[in-house]
Parts: structure tokens; C-alpha cells; sequence
């Protein structure tokens, strides 16, 4: 594909959150390799505002209104037709299926009409598949053992694209900081670190056990002095409480009462977040904040933080995981078996981890104040020598 001859771009991707940072590295390769075309992405409702904050990506946002096979919406069929009718007649010089597999989503993708399609197949296809599969223009086998960022990079590598860098990121707006700082007002002043747990998630059956998030925040807050929030998006309220319920220790409790924006914000300026396998925990990833993602029935192959150092996750095998269940159908042991001594080790390393560095910070920093007044320490002011560091 030609930046040139290529003006419009269709990217379908009509999914959550998580899925769409994660996304968010095959956007910019596309923005690098297209500099001139405008990028439609077509997704849910809620991805307007997404759309809007990564628009130096994404020109343009159309909301999906359903195909059939897709569940994502619910399938009226006049207004399905009338939505193809229109994107039909935005004439896409290319139209990118980045919704999945291809199982369901590639009759879609080629359903808008545009002069050339790619997406990902699967290669064992079921009857009537292998139409939609002979006709995508730039095609390749859904490779199910990579992990999402690099299955995104690697469709859009396809297209010419080679900026491929898979770092994620997360614009931040004074309204996002100001939003933060107020809801971190009725926070308690003390010395301790912010510690963020995110309780909830869009499946029941990524959400760890709330005792134990009540357990491990009390732990950290005796341990460290750890000032706790907690935090969830809209419907997440009652988990919130129910952890709050459970604690010894009042956190301050923003669940519901965020915009995504202010919700990353606000973990921009954490010390730890502690989250279940959810899009909070890939904003954490995004603004650089130390985490800990819980894993269940999710494949953390396919979705952990690329970084381990400063995003470890947790994971008790079990024979059962992964698994697509949206709630457990036996006895939840994926994350049942999780006990909270595994994330409190976690938590913990990065928690001493940051306060080693704040005391190597600090040390520094009166080591180049001691060059200035002429004090022992640091460097010899005559010669520029370093000195040898008795203890940090």
C-alpha cells in the first residue's frame, strides 16, 4: 500500500478500553506510514472520547450500530443496512479489520466497500468462511500465541507500516489533572505512599475475590503507611464498597466518579496501582505508574504489561485457564487459589524498590549540594572525583 494512492482508512475495533490501548502502537505505526490520510475508527459508543484524545492518530470516529455474528451490539437490521449504506459511500481507499480473528468480523470489514481490505483469518474455517477469507486484499493466519500489541503491529506491518514501536501512551489534559487533584483533596496528608486498587472489571470472572483485595490493602497500609483509593468505573461502585467493607483501613473510595481521563490522572500520580486484568491496568502501564495486574482466565501472554520489571503480574496456574468464560462455572480457582501473600510479594518489591530510589535520589542530590557549599562527600570540588558512597 501506497501513502499516496491511500487517502481513507477504516480501522474496525469495536471493543473495550484495554483493547483499544493496546492498539494504540498499530495506530501510531499507521499515523507515521499515512501521514496524509484521514483514519476512521469505527468502535463503540464509549470510544468517541478515546477517539478524541488520541486525535493526532484518529481523524475521525464512527460508532459501530452491529453486524450479525458480532455481540458486541445488538443487531437491528434496518439500521445495519442504512450503516453500511453510508460508510459504503465514504468510499475507504482501505479498510483494516483489527476486530479479532476474522471469524465474525471479516464479512463485516468487507461489507463497507473499500478498495482494499486486511485483516487476520483463521485457518480452519468454517462453511461459508472461506469466502470472506479469499476476498480480504491483504491477509494472514490469525496468529493466536502473540501477544496483542505485536498481533496489532504485525497486521499493520503488512500495509508497509515500520515504525513499530510498541510502547503504550496516554495523552493527559489540564481538565484530566484538575479532575485528579480535587478528588485527591479529601485524601489525608501523610507521608505514605498512594497505593490505587482497582476491584472491578467488565468480566465477572477476571474480578479477584474483594476479601482479598480488603486483605492486601490493609496489609500495605500497616507495612507502609500506605494512603489507599480505590477505584472503578461506572457500575463498579458496590464492589468498591463491598472492599471498603471489608477493610480495617477507610481508603478513599473515587469508584463511579471519574472520567477515564481523570481516572488516568490520577494513576499517573500513584506510587502502585493493583488492579485485576482490566483497562485501568494498561493505563497504568501507559503513564509509566508501578502495577500489579491479577491474572485469572485471561492468557497473560496475550495481555500482560510487555514491561515485567515494573508491571509484574500475578497468576496461580490452574488446568482450566485460560478460559472465555464470562463468569466461572465451577469454583473461580484461577483466582481463588491466588492468595493475597502473592501481590503483597509484588507489591512490595516495587513499593522498596521506589523507596531505594528516593534515597539513592536524595543521596545524589545532597552529594551535587555539597559540590556547591564546598562540604565533604560527593565529588572533591578541586578535582571532580568521585568519592566512594559509604551507604545509600
Amino acid at each position: 500500500m501506497t501513502s499516496h494512492s491511500t487517502r481513507r482508512i477504516a480501522v474496525f475495533r469495536a471493543l473495550y478500553l484495554g483493547d483499544l490501548l493496546l492498539a494504540v502502537p498499530a495506530l501510531r505505526a499507521l499515523r507515521v506510514n499515512f501521514p496524509r490520510a484521514e483514519i476512521t475508527l469505527i468502535g463503540l459508543p464509549w470510544a468517541a472520547s478515546f477517539a478524541r484524545r488520541f486525535h493526532h492518530y484518529i481523524d475521525r470516529f464512527v460508532e459501530f450500530v452491529g453486524y450479525p455474528g458480532i455481540n458486541e451490539v445488538d443487531v437491528i437490521p434496518h439500521r445495519t443496512r442504512r450503516f453500511l449504506a453510508e460508510q459504503r459511500a465514504c468510499g475507504y481507499d482501505l479498510v483494516i479489520q483489527m476486530h479479532g480473528s476474522g471469524h465474525t468480523s471479516n464479512p463485516f470489514a468487507l461489507a463497507l466497500g473499500g478498495r482494499a481490505t486486511a485483516g487476520y483469518f483463521e485457518d480452519c474455517c468454517l462453511p461459508g468462511e472461506q469466502d470472506s477469507r479469499e476476498k480480504l486484499t491483504i491477509a494472514a493466519p490469525y496468529p493466536h500465541d502473540r501477544h496483542e500489541i505485536f498481533r496489532n503491529l504485525d497486521l499493520v506491518s503488512l500495509l508497509g507500516c515500520s515504525n513499530l514501536d510498541p510502547g503504550l501512551e496516554f495523552p493527559l489534559f489540564d481538565e484530566n489533572r484538575a479532575e485528579a487533584a480535587g478528588l485527591l483533596k479529601k485524601l489525608r496528608r501523610a507521608k505514605g505512599p498512594l497505593i490505587g486498587l482497582h476491584p472491578g472489571s467488565h468480566s465477572p470472572a477476571r474480578r479477584w475475590p474483594v476479601e482479598y483485595f480488603a486483605a492486601t490493602a490493609d496489609y500495605l497500609a500497616r507495612r507502609f503507611g500506605a494512603r489507599l483509593i480505590l477505584t472503578g468505573g461506572p457500575g463498579e461502585e458496590a464492589i468498591a464498597q463491598t472492599v471498603d467493607a471489608h477493610m480495617q483501613t477507610r481508603p478513599l473510595d473515587v469508584a463511579g466518579k471519574t472520567s477515564i481521563g481523570g481516572l488516568a490522572a490520577l494513576i499517573s500520580g500513584l506510587d502502585l496501582f493493583i488492579s485485576n486484568d482490566t483497562g485501568p491496568a494498561h493505563i497504568a502501564t501507559a503513564v509509566n505508574t508501578p502495577s500489579v495486574t491479577i491474572f485469572g482466565p485471561a492468557d497473560c501472554r496475550r495481555w500482560a504489561p510487555l514491561d515485567q520489571v515494573h508491571h509484574p503480574v500475578v497468576q496461580r496456574p490452574v488446568a482450566c485457564s485460560p478460559c472465555s468464560y464470562w463468569e466461572c462455572p465451577i469454583d473461580h480457582r484461577c483466582l481463588r487459589w491466588l492468595s493475597p501473600a502473592m501481590v503483597i510479594k509484588e507489591a512490595g518489591r516495587l513499593l522498596e524498590r521506589n523507596l531505594h530510589s528516593s534515597r539513592t535520589a536524595k543521596y545524589h542530590k545532597d552529594s551535587a549540594h555539597h559540590v556547591h557549599t564546598g562540604m565533604k562527600g560527593g565529588l572533591y570540588p578541586e578535582t571532580g572525583r568521585k568519592t566512594i558512597p559509604c551507604d545509600v
